[in-house]
């Protein structure tokens, strides 16, 4: 099975996918609302709905953010490999 050991626990890879992209579109979406005009209140929601769906996923949107501080670089320009790399 592939999966990710990180601090003695497993993470399979298919949640640091589907967090990975839970946390770009999330990044889109806050950019949207610092841009003049904003966005949407269906974008609004849209971004609610995401935070409670990464939820789901503790381990590895914190094996995401990790990645990302190693790296320094922003969550959004990640993709799986480089979690799996450092992790």
């Amino acid at each position: 099975m592939n999966s990710l050991t990180d601090n003695s626990q497993e993470i399979p890879m298919e949640p640091i996918n589907e967090a990975l992209e839970l946390l770009k579109r999330q990044a889109e979406l806050e950019n949207g609302l610092r841009q003049a005009g904003g966005i949407r209140v269906t974008e609004e929601r849209e971004l609610y709905a995401l935070r409670e769906r990464l939820q789901r996923y503790p381990q590895a949107v914190t094996a995401i953010l990790q990645t990302a501080r190693n790296l320094n670089r922003p969550v959004d320009t990640l993709q799986p490999q480089d979690v799996r790399i450092l992790g």
